[in-house]
């Protein structure tokens, strides 16, 4: 009697429940049709209805290990199974297959165990989706299908889309590198990359390359991120630089919008750093105000001392250097220590005075350029001469004022094609042409080539990464002097300084003309004078920095400081570490030694000499904003084109989702 007891208490409902929750769709669920019998009666079941019972419950629930009521009496819990005929019902399974909760197919609603009973489905597609209660199976299948691929879609990502992701960043960093339009990524390297996976790896690995973001806006958002990256690394190393100088420019790019870019230099890892600060665009004026307003917001928003800065570096232009409103005036006025160094022009300025004779020269000839270049069939006819007769070049080149090297070249190119150029008039005459057949004006033209290549190679001199004022201080020094000593030799009539004037004179057995000698010796006096004017001598009180061994008795500065001198031009050790490394680098790395000594050095040195890098930052600029891509803000891509400082990729895929590719 105790056993039929147990067994009642186990089985889930009565007859009069499952009448009432029979299902009312019409499919049959026969394992929750079972007929118990009254436990107050004395009549046991037949064995055929305990054995229906018995199948029934082993088919639709399990029972688990007994838990203790509050009455004292033991319990078992039941884990209901899922029959895929609950489907007519709306409901498909979730979770785990041997503890499966419903989930309606129609509001994607998860419902318990317990719930998995035709009766407690049924209820809920009549009251929830009343309407939707006498659709086919097929309408129902058709929503799961639906919910199985949202689900999919909803998946956590995967070790492919992770390196997908990562992928994009690198590629998009080879595309600001090389400076090329963003939409190359999907409509170049993608295809490009599935067709050599395909011929390569097979049709499989194909696919994998789909997966990477590859739009143009992700590549934008790419290059966007790297440029914040590498400027957060960049803020770093400037705050934790002592000290530190700026170089700025402004120009104009092919949307007629000023840009302003500045270089900054500080000291990291021992030695002195130069990278591009910022580009930005000046959206109204270009006046001193406006260029100071605008480096003044980016110094103090990124929680840069303006006290730490010792030196600017820009052009001549009245909004850089007024006395009243000028950006040098503002700069030092919130920085005390920073020192004003012109621009890398002041050559190409003492360049441009001559004598009328030489100047009429170099105009005729800019003329007969234009007279070739401006027609394309005269040029067309010029190139296939110079094919024709194996000439070194096969085309002349255009004067542009704005270009610093373009004066010596075009000179030289076209006195190298003279000849070429006598037998084109001939055939294309033009009112100069007779120019040529002129020997004193030949001879003043092989002048001015080899007198401005000679003044292009210190141009290109002044140029480069790391050049202080005193690689600067000794090339004009030495232009100067050969002036005057090239001046002398003309007098004497010994021209061996300028080889395409000599070689001239000796091919056609002619001598020097007085008038000629008159003008040449005449405008290298006045480039001597003009390079002084724009580069006067000094007084030589830093020549401790550039040799600390010699004389030190002669430096005039506080009793520490002389002392400190002393004490490094005795040292045989620092006299070896002097001759190993840059004159920057090792006032650096005596900072620890001789703190104030060695900074009063690098104050000296910090400061840039030249706008070179300003001046290749807008070539960069030039080849990036091109008239098709004109509304690009071009600051992101430039930084990571010019910046030697890679992103840290790794971190950047770390704080986004991975997704893969639409």
């Amino acid at each position: 009697m105790d056993k039929w007891l147990k067994r009642v208490q186990a089985i889930p409902r009565t007859t009069t429940e499952t009448s009432k929750e029979s299902p009312a769709v019409g499919t049959s669920f026969s394992g929750q049709d079972t007929i118990i019998a009254n436990p107050n009666s004395d009549e046991r079941p037949d064995a055929s209805q305990t054995i229906n019972m018995d199948s029934d419950e082993d088919r639709e629930t399990q029972t688990l290990p007994s838990r203790q009521q509050d009455d004292g009496r033991e319990a078992h819990s039941k884990i209901r199974r899922y029959n895929e005929d609950y489907i007519t019902l709306g409901f498909t399974y979730t979770g785990n297959v041997n503890f499966p909760q419903p989930q309606c197919v129609i509001c994607v609603q998860v419902l318990s165990n317990n719930s998995l009973k035709p009766s407690l489905l049924q209820r809920h597609l009549e009251t929830k989706h009343g309407n939707l209660k006498n659709k086919p199976q097929e309408f129902f299948e058709r929503q799961l299908r639906l919910l199985s691929n949202t689900k999919k879609c909803l998946i956590a990502p995967d070790a492919v889309n992770k390196a997908g992701v990562e992928a994009s960043y690198m590629v998009s960093y080879r595309v600001a590198k090389a400076g090329k339009p963003h939409t190359i990524v999907e409509e170049l390297i993608v295809p490009a990359a599935m067709d050599m996976a395909e011929k390569m790896l097979g049709e499989k690995s194909k696919h994998t390359f789909q997966k990477m973001p590859s739009s143009d806006n992700t590549v934008s958002r790419r290059i966007s991120d790297m440029s914040a990256d590498v400027l957060r690394q960049l803020l770093c190393r400037i705050h934790a630089s002592e000290f530190y100088a700026l170089q700025l420019d402004e120009s104009t790019d092919v949307a007629g919008l000023a840009q302003l870019l500045v270089y900054v230099r500080y000291i990291y890892g021992g030695s002195i750093h130069e990278d591009i600060l910022f580009c930005k665009p000046l959206p109204t004026r270009t006046t001193g105000q406006d260029i100071f307003g605008l480096i003044d917001s980016f110094i103090r928003s990124h929680g840069i001392t303006w006290t730490k800065c010792v030196g600017i570096c820009t052009d001549g232009a009245k909004a850089m250097t007024g006395r009243h409103s000028g950006v040098v005036t503002r700069v030092q006025a919130v920085a005390p220590d920073a020192t004003w160094v012109h621009c890398i022009h002041r050559e190409v300025l003492a360049a441009k005075g001559m004598s009328d004779s030489l100047a009429q020269v170099l105009d005729d000839t800019v003329k007969m350029v234009n007279f070739v270049k401006s027609r394309p069939l005269n040029s067309h006819i010029f190139f296939t001469l110079c094919s024709e007769m194996g000439s070194d070049h096969l085309t002349l080149l255009l004067h542009t004022e704005v270009r610093l090297l373009s004066r010596g070249k075009v000179l030289a190119r076209f006195f190298e094609l003279k000849d070429e150029l006598k037998l084109f008039f001939i055939d294309n005459p033009f009112r100069l042409s007779d120019r040529l057949h002129d020997d004193e004006w030949l001879t003043r033209l092989a002048y001015l080539g080899d007198i401005f290549g000679l003044l292009n190679e210190l141009n290109l001199g002044l140029q480069g990464r790391s050049v202080t004022i005193f690689n600067v201080r000794d090339k004009v020094e030495a232009t100067i002097k050969k002036l005057n000593f090239w001046s002398d030799c003309v007098q004497d009539n010994d021209i061996g300084a300028f080889p395409s004037l000599q070689d001239f004179l000796c091919e056609n057995e002619l001598r020097l003309a007085d008038s000629v000698r008159c003008d040449i010796r005449k405008h290298l006096g006045d480039l001597a004078v003009q390079l002084r004017k724009y580069f006067p001598e000094t007084d030589n009180h830093d020549t401790w920095i550039r040799n600390p061994f010699s004389s030190p008795n002669t430096f005039q500065h506080p009793m520490l400081e002389r002392e400190s001198l002393i004490e490094i031009s005795m040292n045989g050790s620092v006299r070896i570490e002097f001759g190993q490394k840059t004159l920057t680098d090792f006032w650096i790395s005596l900072r620890a030694e001789s703190p104030d000594l060695a900074n009063r050095a690098i104050k000296t040195l910090m400061p840039f000499a030249t706008t070179y890098l300003c001046e290749t930052g807008f070539s960069a600029l030039v080849c990036l904003k091109t008239k098709y891509r004109y509304r690009l803000f071009v600051e992101n891509d430039l930084r990571l084109k010019l910046f030697p400082i890679r992103p840290n990729i790794a971190a950047l895929c770390k704080n986004i989702q991975a997704h893969p590719s639409h």
